[in-house]
C-alpha cells in the first residue's frame, strides 16, 4: 500500500510534525504487523524521528545543522544559492522506516516523525508513505 502526503512549509528551515498523517494511513491500512517507510521526494529535505515533547529539540536540530553547515560558502551556491540545503538533506537522509506492531506504529512516547525542510518555504513537499505487511510467525 502506498499513499502520498502533501505538506506546505512556511520557512527556509524547519521541522514539521507529520506523525498524525502517517498514523492515519497506517490505521487505515488495517495491517497488524509490518513496516511503514516514510520518504520525502526532493534533494533539499529529509525525514527524521525526533523527540516531540516541545519545540526546543527541533529548534536545536536546526541550529546544530546551521552551525555545522553554514549557508553561502559551498560551490553549489553559484547555481542556486542552496548548497547548504543539499548537504543538510544528505546528512539527515530522505527516509525512516518504523515497525508496525499490533496495527500501530512502534514509536515510543517521545518519538514523532518530522519532515525536515532545508530549502523552503515550499507550497508542496511530497512525502511517500509505503506500508509493507509481514507474516506474523507467532
Amino acid at each position: 500500500m502506498q499513499k502520498t502526503i502533501t505538506i506546505t512549509t512556511d520557512s527556509r528551515e524547519g521541522l514539521y510534525d507529520i506523525t498524525r498523517q502517517v498514523a492515519e494511513i497506517v490505521g487505515g491500512s488495517r495491517i497488524r504487523t509490518g513496516m511503514v517507510n516514510v520518504y520525502v521526494r526532493g534533494a533539499t529535505a529529509g525525514i527524521m524521528i525526533q523527540e516531540n515533547w516541545d519545540d526546543s529539540v527541533q529548534t536545536d536540530v536546526i541550529h546544530l545543522l546551521q552551525k555545522l553547515i553554514p549557508a553561502g560558502v559551498w560551490l553549489h551556491d553559484a547555481q542556486d544559492g542552496n548548497g547548504d540545503s543539499h548537504l543538510k538533506a544528505g546528512i539527515v537522509g530522505p527516509q525512516e522506516t518504523i515497525p508496525i506492531i499490533k496495527g500501530k506504529m512502534g514509536l515510543s512516547t517521545w518519538q514523532n516523525i518530522f519532515l525536515c525542510e532545508f530549502d523552503g518555504p515550499r507550497d508542496k513537499r511530497e512525502v511517500v508513505v509505503t506500508i509493507l505487511e509481514t507474516v506474523d510467525q507467532t
